[in-house]
C-alpha cells in the first residue's frame, strides 16, 4: 500500500472535499480521486461519503484513520531521519485568527529561510478547538490562548506574549473607561472564548454589567464595529490590533491580571520536537 494515498486520505478528512486537498497536496481533484479510488478497492469498504461538494468518512473509514495517521507519521519521521537536523518536511501548525495576521507571518518568513525543507501547514482555528486537535496528534503544534487549566505533562507550552486588556471606542470622552462601559452598547468578547474570560473578569471585579450588543469570538470584527461606532469594548491588545481599530481611542485598563497569554503548545515527546523547536525560535525573535 502506498503511504502516499494515505496521505491523501487524510487530506480529504482533514480539509473536508477532495478539491481543498487537491491544492493542500498540489495535485490535480482527479488524482486525488484515483488515490481513495484505488484505496477502497484494496481495502474493499468505503472510504468516503460524497455530499455535493463536500467529502466526509465512513465510519469504517473513521475507525482507521488513527492508524493510517500513525503510518503517515512514522514515514515522515524515516524521511526527515535521513536529515540530520530532522528539520525536514511538513509541520502542521495551529494558529488563532488574531496570530494569523500578527505574529504568524513574520515568523513563518524567518522560518523558510532558517530552515528551507521544512514545509509549513498552517491550520485555522479557535483556542480550544486547537487544542483538541493538538491531544488527537491532528496538529504539531498550536498557537493558543493560555489554556484556563492546568495542562498535562504530555504538552509543553513556551509564552510568546502577553497582551494587556484594553478599552476601545470610537471617540475620546473625559469619561472614566467603567463609565463608559456601562452606559454604551457593549460588544463583547464571548465568555465562553479562553481569551474572554479576562473580560468579564474585569467586569465582574468593577462590578459592571452593560448591555451586551453581540457577543463574539471574532476580535478583528469586534474591533471594525467598534470603529463604526457600534458601541465599546474591552479586548486584548493583540499582535496588528492597530490595522483593525483605525482612529479608535484604546486604552489599557493598567492591571497586568486581565491579561491574555499567547503560548505555543506542542507534543513534550512528539517527533518533530526539532521542527517545533525551529518554529519557537522564529516566533520568540520577533
Amino acid at each position: 500500500m502506498d503511504t502516499r494515498y494515505l496521505k491523501s486520505l487524510i487530506a480529504v478528512v482533514d480539509c473536508g472535499s477532495i478539491a481543498k486537498a487537491a491544492r493542500l497536496e498540489n495535485l490535480t481533484a482527479a488524482a486525488i480521486s484515483q488515490r481513495i479510488v484505488a484505496l477502497e478497492r484494496q481495502l474493499g469498504m468505503a472510504l468516503l461519503v460524497r455530499v455535493g461538494h463536500e467529502a466526509k468518512p465512513s465510519l469504517a473509514c473513521m475507525d482507521l484513520l488513527p492508524r493510517a495517521r500513525a503510518i503517515v507519521n512514522e514515514v515522515a519521521l524515516l524521511a526527515g531521519d535521513a536529515d540530520s537536523q530532522g528539520l525536514t518536511g511538513p509541520l502542521r501548525i495551529g494558529a488563532i485568527s488574531t496570530v494569523l495576521t500578527g505574529l504568524l507571518p513574520h515568523a513563518l518568513r524567518a522560518l523558510t529561510r532558517s530552515t528551507p525543507q521544512l514545509k509549513p501547514v498552517i491550520v485555522p482555528g479557535t483556542s480550544r478547538a486547537l487544542y483538541q486537535a493538538l491531544e488527537t496528534g491532528e496538529l504539531d503544534a498550536a498557537i493558543v490562548v493560555a489554556p484556563p487549566f492546568a495542562l498535562s505533562k504530555a504538552f509543553d507550552a513556551v509564552l510568546l506574549r502577553e497582551e494587556a486588556l484594553v478599552f476601545i471606542a470610537r471617540e475620546q470622552t473625559d469619561k472614566s473607561i467603567d463609565s463608559r462601559l456601562q452606559n454604551s452598547p457593549y460588544i463583547q468578547y464571548d465568555p465562553d472564548a479562553w481569551g474572554g474570560r479576562h473580560a468579564l473578569q474585569y467586569l465582574q471585579d468593577h462590578h459592571l454589567s452593560p448591555a451586551a450588543l453581540l457577543d463574539l469570538d471574532a476580535l478583528e470584527t469586534i474591533a471594525l464595529l467598534t470603529a463604526e461606532g457600534l458601541g465599546v469594548s474591552l479586548v486584548p491588545c493583540w499582535s496588528g490590533i492597530e490595522r483593525w481599530t483605525g482612529s479608535c481611542v484604546v486604552e489599557p485598563v493598567g492591571d497586568e491580571r486581565y491579561d491574555r497569554r499567547i503560548v505555543l503548545l506542542s507534543h513534550a515527546q512528539g517527533p518533530r520536537r526539532r521542527m517545533v523547536g525551529a518554529l519557537q525560535q522564529a516566533l520568540l525573535q520577533l
